[in-house]
């Protein structure tokens, strides 16, 4: 049963993980070049158009998700499963929602990249 519960958390870090890194991702895509707009108008309207975007705030909302449900992972789990096993797979769903959502190119080496990952955590899982 323990492993159930193991398992659901890192499926929801995974999970909010990847919606996180997707959001975050779009909202500093239409917040610009921070470094540009920083020597253009300044640290604080930089600062005030990050944290008015909407994206930006659900992003922050759901890796605090994912921190939490780490947390629970933790408290099931062996952290030599949870942690491997959670940064793989999200590292699976972040290149499959790049694509996705962003419409990024991922490249056939990151592919590749992602099955050699996808077999490790079947070793880890086994």
């Amino acid at each position: 049963m323990k492993g159930i519960y193991t398992w659901s958390a890192i499926f929801a870090i995974v999970f909010a993980s990847v919606v996180g890194d997707v959001l975050l991702a779009r909202a500093m895509k239409q917040v610009g070049d921070v470094g540009a707009l920083w020597r253009r108008i300044g640290f604080v309207a930089v600062i005030g158009r990050t944290l008015g975007n909407p994206y930006f705030l659900f992003g922050v909302t759901a890796m605090a998700v994912a921190f939490f449900s780490l947390l629970f992972a933790l408290s099931w789990g062996d952290v030599s499963l949870v942690a491997p096993a959670a940064a793989s797979l999200t590292f699976i769903g972040n290149a499959v929602a790049a694509k996705i959502f962003l419409h990024e190119r991922v490249d056939r080496r990151r592919w590749i990249a992602a099955g050699l990952v996808a077999a490790g955590v079947a070793l880890l899982a086994g």
